[in-house]
């Protein structure tokens, strides 16, 4: 399929979706053709923003002709519900983080988008900067020997006004839970991308610092089947907010990946050139003080995938590994007990 631009419908006009709308006016790939949002005045105003047109129902967009794309940035719960409705319609289907606040969610969206034959993508944006690039060709190319340790820490800081603002924020049904599986996500997707999947582990979740009905603060230790083993911390709940680190340890050196960039290479031997650079916050205490370009990249990779019929890079099977991860967490949480993974 020759290359081409493609026509988006956004689903749910929050706080990201401003980010997408920001990437498709900066590539010739991509054209945002309608949005909706329940609210209805604030959903008109991120039309006249981004200079597109505002619809009253999710199904209108579904339903168009002269759109190619459904892009959902609502709640998780709602990404299947919307997906599954999206794909029966022809359409390719791209959310947010998580795939789904559950598995079974999760499950059906995957589904209904093979059976329909489109493409399923879900926004993971940090896999696309250059420094977890570099790790994961370094992994591949055998730079560390065997792993021993991948650790992710999310140590970042929101104001109460964070989950006040937005009802379904701390909703343990319509978000699927609180500080791991929106914010700490991002780096357990980098740890499993790096180090593969997890066999066993011991969670366990608290809530420290907010009136929400979910946690604000986790940690997890983790055993991969590759035999590393690994630590996870997830917060909203560290004052003032620090950097997301995550750090790889192998027989031949380390690395650290802090912020969205890679601020430390230890490694014997290895000849490439790392790109080191200095960590930025990173949404550590203000939830849109993020980089673009990488979602860019991501929204660049997507648009090959779809034009082409290769898989995204971030598929529904990758970002379901993830979602799985954190659910685990929660579980062994309540249960108090080590789990075996797949759930």
């Amino acid at each position: 399929m020759p290359q081409r631009t493609l026509r988006v419908g956004i689903l749910g006009a929050g706080t990201i979706a401003n980010m997408h709308a920001e990437v498709f006016k900066r590539v010739d790939e991509y054209e945002l053709v309608a949005v909706w949002r329940r609210n209805v005045e604030k959903g008109r105003e991120f039309a006249q923003k981004h200079g597109t047109s505002y619809v009253s129902s999710a199904e209108e967009i579904i339903a168009r002709d002269d759109i190619d794309v459904v892009d959902i940035a609502a709640p998780p719960k709602l990404h299947h519900e919307l997906g599954e409705k999206a794909a029966a319609a022809g359409k390719h289907v791209v959310v947010e983080k998580p795939i789904d606040a559950t598995l079974e969610g999760a499950d059906r969206l995957i589904e209904a988008c093979e059976k329909a034959g489109v493409t399923l993508a879900v926004i993971s944006q940090y896999r696309f900067t250059d420094g977890a690039r570099f790790i994961k060709q370094a992994i591949e190319e055998g730079a560390f020997g065997d792993l021993i340790q991948g650790d992710a820490f999310v140590k970042w800081f929101r104001p109460q006004e964070y989950y006040d603002k937005d009802a379904w924020r701390g909703d343990p049904v319509l978000e699927g839970g609180g500080a791991l599986i929106n914010q700490a996500i991002h780096f357990i997707d980098l740890l499993l991308w790096w180090f593969g999947p997890v066999r066993h582990l011991t969670g366990k979740v608290r809530t420290v610092s907010h009136n929400i009905p979910v946690e604000d603060h986790g940690v997890a230790l983790l055993e991969f089947e590759n035999g590393a083993l690994g630590l996870v911390e997830g917060s909203t709940a560290i004052v003032p907010g620090f950097p997301a680190r995550a750090e790889v340890h192998g027989q031949k050196g380390s690395a650290r990946f802090e912020g969205d960039t890679l601020t430390l290479w230890e490694v014997e031997g290895y000849a490439k050139q790392p790109p080191l650079a200095e960590a930025r916050q990173s949404g550590a205490r203000e939830a849109m003080a993020i980089d673009i370009e990488p979602i860019k990249r991501q929204f660049l990779d997507i648009h090959e995938a779809i034009t082409t019929g290769r898989k995204p890079l971030v598929d529904g099977t990758e970002a379901r590994r993830a979602l799985e991860l954190v659910l685990a967490i929660y579980k062994s949480s309540r249960e108090e007990r080590r789990l075996r993974l797949p759930l």
